[in-house]
C-alpha cells in the first residue's frame, strides 16, 4: 500500500527553480509514495500589497485580509504562485493538477470569527470535498494547491496555508503532513528537538520555550493528530532523499510531533 504524504511548502521554503527540481527527483524516485502539495506565499503577499499601498496587519500569525486585500491575495496565491510550481514541477517531468480550495469547492469556508475579531476576508475549513484530491492522485498527477477558498455564495477567502494543509491530510488519510520551512525543526535553547510529545509540546509553550510562529505550527500539528493523521513533521527541505526518507521513516534532522 501506498504511503500518502502531504507537504506543506512555506513561502520562503523553496525559493528557487533548484529546490523544485530536488522535489521534482525525489516524486519520481518514490514508486510508493502518494504525494499532496500545498502551498503558501506570504512574502509575496506582503510585497504585493506593499506595491498596491496597502498595509499588512497579523494577529496571531494570521494576515488580516480586507475586501481590498482579497483580490491581491488570490492572485498571488492561486496564479503567481501556484502556476510557478506547477511550471517547475511539470517542466521536470511530474504531471501536476493545478488547484485552490475553490476547485469543486475543495474548502468551503465561513468567515473567522476568532476572539470576535474582525478578520476581513479569513476563512475557516468546515468541510472538505476530498474526492478531487483522490481523483487526481488515480490519475498520476500531483495536487498543487493554494489555500484561497470559497463559502457558500461563491465569495473567496484566505486560508492559512497550514490549517488548509492540516485539514485536507486528515480528510484524505495521509500517512504524514510534512511542514517544510525555512528552519531546522522545533527549536528549545537553540537545539533541534527530534521528537516531541504533543503533552511535551504544550508544556514548551506554555513555558515560553516555543514562541512565535513556530507556536500557531504547533497548533496546527496539534488539530492533526487529533484528526488522527499518524504523524506531523516540522523540517527543512534535505534533498531528494527527504520524501523517501519519510515514508521509510528514517531518522532525519528535523521535528516529529506524535499523539
Amino acid at each position: 500500500m501506498k504511503r500518502r504524504i502531504l507537504i506543506k511548502i512555506g513561502g520562503r521554503a523553496f525559493e528557487g527553480e533548484q529546490g523544485f527540481k530536488e522535489l521534482a527527483a525525489a516524486i519520481k524516485s518514490g514508486h510508493e509514495l502518494e504525494l499532496i502539495i500545498v502551498h503558501g506565499g506570504g512574502a509575496e503577499i506582503s510585497q504585493a500589497l506593499k506595491n498596491a499601498q496597502r498595509k499588512t496587519e497579523f494577529i496571531d500569525g494570521i494576515r488580516v485580509t480586507r475586501a481590498e486585500d482579497i483580490r491581491i491575495v488570490e492572485d498571488v496565491l492561486s496564479g503567481t504562485i501556484n502556476q510557478r510550481i506547477a511550471e517547475w514541477l511539470s517542466a521536470n517531468a511530474v504531471a501536476c493538477k493545478r488547484m485552490s480550495g475553490k476547485t469543486e469547492n475543495l474548502f468551503l469556508v465561513e468567515p473567522m470569527t476568532r476572539g470576535g475579531l474582525n478578520w476581513g476576508y479569513v476563512g475557516t475549513i468546515r468541510r472538505v470535498n476530498v474526492a478531487v484530491v483522490l481523483e487526481a492522485l488515480k490519475n498520476g498527477q500531483i495536487p498543487v494547491i493554494s489555500p484561497i477558498s470559497a463559502d457558500e455564495k461563491g465569495a473567496s477567502y484566505n486560508v492559512n496555508a497550514d490549517s488548509a494543509a492540516t485539514a485536507l491530510a486528515a480528510a484524505s488519510h495521509c500517512t504524514d503532513l510534512v511542514f517544510i520551512t525555512d528552519v531546522p525543526g522545533v527549536l528549545v535553547n537553540d537545539e533541534i528537538q527530534s521528537s516531541l510529545t504533543v503533552k511535551q509540546a504544550q508544556s514548551l509553550i506554555a513555558d515560553g520555550a516555543i514562541k512565535g510562529g513556530m507556536v500557531a505550527k504547533m497548533e496546527s500539528a496539534f488539530e492533526a493528530l487529533e484528526q488522527k493523521v499518524p504523524r506531523v513533521h516540522i523540517i527543512q527541505w534535505q534533498g531528494p532523499e527527504t520524501l523517501t526518507n519519510i515514508g521509510d521513516r528514517k531518522s532525519m534532522i528535523g521535528t516529529v510531533i506524535k499523539s
